[in-house]
């Protein structure tokens, strides 16, 4: 792999290639949201209290299903996986983010870089294909009522989250593979708040095309493929819920089903605006804004979501609290 960069004190080494001698550099340089001080100082606050309620959120999540036999069923052991996953996406970006509005000079190593792409596809396209199984969950539990505990068994949920966890690996460990394959030599100023493939592959000192398409491909496979299940599984619910003569009946599927869409459009929206487009037209400043909200916002707002809008996510917090006073008393 003829982009493999050598460490000698610190500095960038020289390598002989042919008739030239290339420079590879062995960090990179972020520019980051902002350059005014104010303003970093405000995004800084504005972070923090962003990525602390992101991890209150999504551990709350994870504590009430597991402590709450109430909340043993397939639908909040698949959202205690998204939970999981959305505290890795944010945690493997946003505390070097933060340590970053504070410091003057925004490095990260070679290495440092290929380890945060490789956490950030990982858990980011696992979500993808969490979103999809769960999606294909409320369509079973809405559409076929009656068989539910016989399909969702408790085996087919630990495949569907192992087959999740294993489609963001493969995605990963590709798109990591192709990006870091390319020689990187002279330019290492990134103009990006985070190692992410598309920012990074405007720095290669090679033809990027062949990388480009082989991300799109992985793009199709984890986000369109995905979100045609869903919209397969929500078009069958969708008939389904309209035929149902109970509008009590009819409520609690749409209830039920509602947050879980909510968060395939903010996570997926995003996403695909980002990963789908080879030859983008938009701005590097609109690009890290989208990317802002599915890196840092929307880990935050699912358990927001998917608590405000569930009565039994709330009823398993007023039991939590129950018994935290009843300790104290």
């Amino acid at each position: 792999m003829y982009s493999f960069f050598l460490f000698q004190a610190g500095k960038q080494t020289k390598i002989s290639m042919g008739e030239e001698n290339q420079t590879f550099v062995y960090k990179f340089i972020f520019l980051g949201l902002s350059q005014d001080l104010q303003t970093q100082i405000l995004l800084f606050i504005l972070f923090l209290i962003i990525y602390l309620l992101t991890l209150l959120g999504n551990l709350l999540i994870i504590i009430l299903v597991f402590m709450d036999s109430c909340l043993h069923t397939p639908m909040y052991f698949f959202l205690r996986n998204l939970s999981f996953a959305d505290l890795c996406f944010s945690t493997s970006i946003v505390p070097q983010v933060l340590v970053h509005f504070l410091v003057k000079r925004k490095n990260i190593s070679f290495y440092g870089c290929m380890t945060q792409i490789i956490v950030f596809l990982l858990v980011g396209c696992t979500e993808c294909a969490l979103l999809a199984v769960m999606s294909y969950d409320r369509y079973v539990a809405v559409c076929k009522p009656l068989h539910y505990s016989t399909i969702m068994t408790q085996r087919v949920c630990l495949w569907l989250s192992l087959g999740s966890w294993a489609s963001g690996a493969l995605v990963s460990l590709v798109d990591t593979s192709f990006t870091f394959h390319l020689p990187y030599w002279g330019e290492n100023i990134i103009n990006h708040y985070f190692c992410e493939p598309p920012a990074l592959l405007k720095l290669a000192s090679a033809d990027t095309y062949s990388t480009e398409m082989a991300i799109f491909s992985m793009g199709v496979g984890i986000l369109l493929a995905p979100v045609s299940m869903i919209l397969v599984s929500y078009w069958n619910i969708i008939s389904t819920v309209i035929q149902m003569r109970s509008g009590e009946a009819r409520l609690k599927a749409f209830s039920t089903c509602g947050s879980h869409l909510i968060v395939v459009v903010l996570f997926y929206g995003s996403g695909i605006f980002t990963y789908m487009r080879p030859n983008s037209k938009t701005t590097k400043e609109q690009d890290k804004v989208i990317s802002v909200f599915y890196t840092v916002v929307s880990p935050m707002l699912n358990p927001i979501i998917y608590s405000l809008r569930n009565k039994d996510v709330k009823g398993a917090l007023r039991k939590l609290a129950g018994r935290k006073s009843s300790h104290r008393q």
